[in-house]
């Protein structure tokens, strides 16, 4: 399980917006309290399935593969 999902890309993650300059970074404030899971993949900007579970979430992309927020508290 990787976490190419919800690494730096070319398409924000909560919007699914291409980010060209600092157009497309816009982040709900749900997101900012942490309180949002990503929805979108940041390498092709595809709506992923997500998943909320009491201590976090999962999120799959059909193309980029998984990530888990307990894979990215580790870092």
């Amino acid at each position: 399980m990787g976490t190419e999902p919800v690494n730096a890309g070319e398409y924000n993650v909560y919007t699914g917006a291409k980010i060209e300059g600092s157009t497309g970074l816009s982040m709900p404030t749900a997101a900012q309290l942490g309180l949002e899971p990503p929805r979108f993949c940041a390498a092709c900007g595809r709506r992923m399935i997500v998943q909320v579970r009491p201590d976090g979430w999962r999120a799959k992309c059909s193309r980029h593969g998984e990530a888990d927020s307990k894979q990215l508290e580790q870092r």
